[in-house]
Parts: structure tokens; C-alpha cells; sequence
């Protein structure tokens, strides 16, 4: 083990809250593409903004149709060694939180509870009303979509029924951005595994721990504009690094 991983154990050795902070290059290390990353999605098409959504039947169909295009690569991900790794500190009791730029659900497949992973941008495994938030599940969405391209609509309130993602121009969670703060004020040691630190208000969050007193450690295929204040800063391959930092295949 090099230099740069020993100090990043002995990071996670002496801190006693941690959180984690993720974003896509956590998870493209499982076969999920980057949306925004050049070559992403977002390259090769329109994304579909909220304001459309809510306004328009027609870019309710397309964004569904985009939906059950792209959710068979989503279904057969699974946890890579990097998620395997967070979910290992946090079994230790080392990791208080995950907070995450995904929508996969990776984390919680990974043996994370669902109290512990804070989703700023939403899950993308399921659905909801956007009025009342009843939960749908998308094997129920499908095959009444399929057959009639009808976007769907709520059963108790007749609300838009949206995949449970941020959309861009939607507003982010208020509940989730509150759990975030609250964890990262609280953390010792915040650890970004795989983000690019540029789309906020989320990004926010390690400078935020950062300002407030604690360690940032930055582990990213590619540099990010956060790397000068950071107390150390590895460009390697996310499930490696902290595959062997934490000692799990």
C-alpha cells in the first residue's frame, strides 16, 4: 500500500463521524453511464426539464418512454467493491451517513439501511405522485404505459405520477438537503468518493465540512475545483482505492 492510500486509512482511523459523500464515478465503476460527464446522456439528448414535465402530456410520454428504455442497464447493476467498502464503515459504526448525488440505489443494495443513505437527487427505482407522494412501483407503471403510451396518474388523487428523481429545474428535497446539513455540520471527516464537485447546490456540502472544521479527502478518476482545499486528494479508481483502504474485495 502506497503513501497516499496509508494516510487515507489513518484518515478514517482517527476520525470518529464520517460521511461519505458520492456522485456518478462511484457508480459507472457498476456499468452506469454518467449523465453528465462528456459522452453522457445528457450529450446525446435533451434533458426533459420539470416545467416541461408538469406542462406537457407529450414530454410526459417521452420522458417515461426514456424511462423504461434506459431502466434494464439500471436493474442490472449491482454494488461494486467501491460501495461495498462505504458499506463496510458504516457496519463498523465509522460512517454516520452516506450522502449521494445517485439515483440507483446502490448504496442500499449495498447492506446500507435506508436512514443512513441521504438521496439529494432522488431514487430512480421507483415512482411517486408528485401531489400526495404515493409511492408506485415502476413493474406496475410499465405494462399499463406499454400498452396505452398513456402517462400515468395517481389512483388516490389523480396527480402526475413522476419517477422519484430531480429533474432538472425541480426544486431539491427540503428534507433530504436538511439531513444532509445536519449530517456534514456534524461530521469530523467528510470523504468524496467519485463526484466531480460541479453541480450544486449538492457539491455545497464537502466545502461546507470543509469551512466547519473537518477533514476533506477527495478520492476521483478526475481533478475537481475543490482539490486545493482539500486535506488529500486521490485521482484513482473508486472501487480499488477504497477497496484496499478498508481491507474488502
Amino acid at each position: 500500500m502506497d503513501d497516499d492510500l496509508l494516510e487515507l486509512r489513518r484518515m478514517l482511523e482517527a476520525a470518529e463521524r464520517v460521511v461519505v459523500f458520492t456522485g456518478a464515478g462511484i457508480s459507472t465503476e457498476s456499468g452506469i453511464p454518467d449523465f453528465r460527464s462528456p459522452g453522457g446522456v445528457w450529450t446525446r439528448m435533451k434533458p426533459i426539464y420539470f416545467q416541461e414535465f408538469v406542462a406537457s402530456e407529450s414530454a410526459r410520454v417521452e420522458s417515461w418512454r426514456r424511462k423504461f428504455e434506459s431502466d434494464p442497464v439500471m436493474r442490472a447493476a449491482a454494488p461494486n467493491r467501491g460501495h461495498r467498502a462505504v458499506a463496510a464503515l458504516v457496519d463498523r459504526g465509522k460512517v454516520s451517513h452516506v450522502v449521494t448525488q445517485n439515483i440507483d440505489g446502490l448504496h442500499q443494495a449495498s447492506g446500507i439501511p435506508d436512514h443512513q443513505v441521504i438521496e439529494l437527487h432522488g431514487n430512480a427505482t421507483y415512482a411517486h405522485c408528485l401531489d400526495c407522494q404515493k409511492r408506485f412501483e415502476l413493474d406496475a407503471i410499465r405494462p399499463v404505459f406499454e400498452a396505452t403510451l398513456k402517462p400515468p396518474r395517481c389512483d388516490e388523487c389523480g396527480g402526475l405520477v413522476k419517477s422519484a428523481t430531480v429533474s432538472f429545474g425541480q426544486p431539491m428535497p427540503p428534507a433530504a438537503m436538511i439531513r444532509a446539513e445536519e449530517a456534514i455540520l456534524a461530521c469530523d471527516l467528510c470523504l468524496v468518493a467519485g463526484s466531480s464537485l460541479v453541480v450544486y447546490p449538492a457539491a455545497g456540502f464537502p466545502e461546507l465540512a470543509k469551512r466547519q472544521g473537518a477533514v476533506l479527502a477527495i478520492v476521483n478518476r478526475e481533478p475537481t475545483d475543490m482539490d486545493p482545499i482539500a486535506d488529500l486528494v486521490l485521482h484513482r479508481e473508486i472501487g480499488a482505492t477504497l477497496g484496499e483502504v478498508v481491507g474488502n474485495n
